[in-house]
């Protein structure tokens, strides 16, 4: 016991600064912990993510449809030339490109919807997502003259269903 008490002694300084140390490190997994958790918890659940390519464009004529929308048309699932669906509203004709995407859409999606809307001699391309748009996107839709409806527009269309 002798021993002991005169290693407790001489290292006293060190233990108290393995023990402070210790608790630090606990205090920062606990705090990282809680950090990650309430983050998932106050992160809003996108309900589209569920959805497949094919049932979010159909969600978005549905959408399209409550908003006054008509002649609604979907195109095939391939070879449609950058569009989804083709309507009409206040007598102007509308090529849509519907992205279901958990990231911001990049510039593809406008170059697409550009290509579709002259393709088809439509008045208006839209590009129609549940994220929101890269600056890269937001120019050239700008050069084009292309609408972009980021999620808060779907909200805002979701409140007339």
């Amino acid at each position: 016991m002798n021993r002991f008490n005169e290693y407790i002694n001489n290292n006293f300084h060190l233990l108290i600064l393995i023990a402070v140390i210790a608790f630090l490190l606990f205090l920062t997994v606990l705090i990282l912990i809680l950090t990650r958790k309430r983050r998932r918890n106050s992160e809003p659940e996108d309900p589209y993510l569920d959805m497949e390519g094919t049932e979010f464009e159909d969600y978005c004529a549905g959408l399209l449809e409550a908003n006054g929308f008509t002649e609604i048309e979907m195109t095939p699932a391939t070879a449609d030339f950058g569009v989804d669906i083709f309507a009409e509203k206040d007598g102007l004709t509308y090529a849509f490109q519907c992205k279901r995407y958990n990231h911001p859409v990049g510039t593809k999606a406008v170059q697409e919807i550009y290509a579709g809307r002259d393709f088809y001699h439509c008045m208006v391309g839209v590009v129609m997502t549940n994220e929101r748009f890269t600056s890269g996107a937001a120019k050239l839709a700008e050069a084009f003259n292309i609408l972009l409806w980021d999620g808060n527009k779907l909200e805002e269309l979701e409140k007339r269903l």
